[in-house]
């Protein structure tokens, strides 16, 4: 009898035990949902509560000049597209979610050369030089989405470099695949955010994150990208000064 209790005693938290790794996977997935909804929310909300508050101000006023509505409408006008780039952002990282890429072949080059032209301006305002070294190749890839990716890690870097800094392209073929560098010469990644700089909206040390725009969903939609091309996308800081991001393409069979 004390057998049968204790074998259905053991047998009991056993299946608890194994119930319990089982849905572990599903119980994470779920509260990171959870939480990304949250953030998500309270980033919509942001905007939103800003240009509330502005329009309130305004209209408590009796009497205003035609500088007055001009700088209202522009300060609204800044917020809706701070709404707009984030709603868009949301929306792409949910289609990159649920799509299969088509890929074709792709120069490396060229697509290095489209994300350059689209951070020109950006990059000229800052004083930054984009150098590059690249070897010749043909990779698998989407384009259109590769083209986004690139753009993504290099608008980073020009984000976190130093004005007047470098930002460096480099990359050569290893093997079955194309490896892909970026690096710059901001202050790096601090330890402690490292493992979740691909965290959807997260920011990481708020000291750092507050002189830079954004929402923190760049390098997560950088992630889903590299994901959909069969890509892998990685970080890492650079030994000297900087942070480096690396992003391994497959090379056209």
């Amino acid at each position: 009898m004390e057998i049968n209790i204790a074998a259905l005693t053991i047998g009991g938290v056993l299946s608890y035990w194994f119930a319990s790794r089982t849905l572990k996977p599903l119980q994470d997935a779920h509260d990171a949902q959870t939480r990304f909804a949250a953030d998500a929310s309270h980033e919509l909300r942001t905007p939103l509560a800003n240009m509330q508050l502005e329009n309130e101000i305004f209209l408590r006023q009796k009497q205003f000049s035609e500088d007055d509505a001009r700088e209202l409408i522009a300060s609204n006008l800044e917020e809706i597209q701070r709404l707009e780039a984030l709603s868009g952002n949301l929306l792409a990282l949910t289609n990159y979610d649920q799509v299969s890429l088509e890929r074709q072949p792709v120069a490396v080059a060229k697509a290095v050369e489209t994300a350059q032209k689209q951070l020109h301006k950006a990059a000229s305002a800052k004083l930054v030089t984009v150098k590059t070294e690249l070897e010749t190749a043909t990779i698998s890839a989407h384009e259109p989405s590769l083209v986004q990716l690139l753009t993504i890690i290099l608008d980073n870097a020009l984000k976190y470099g130093p004005q007047g800094g470098t930002v460096r392209v480099t990359g050569a073929v290893h093997g079955t695949q194309y490896e892909l560098h970026i690096a710059d010469e901001g202050p790096g990644i601090p330890p402690a955010d490292m493992p979740h700089i691909f965290d959807r909206l997260y920011r990481g040390d708020k000291a750092r994150s507050s002189t830079v725009p954004g929402y923190g969903l760049g390098l997560a939609l950088a992630k889903e990208i590299a994901e959909a091309n069969h890509a892998e996308l990685s970080v890492a800081n650079d030994t000297k000064k900087g942070a480096v991001f690396t992003i391994m393409l497959d090379l056209l069979k």
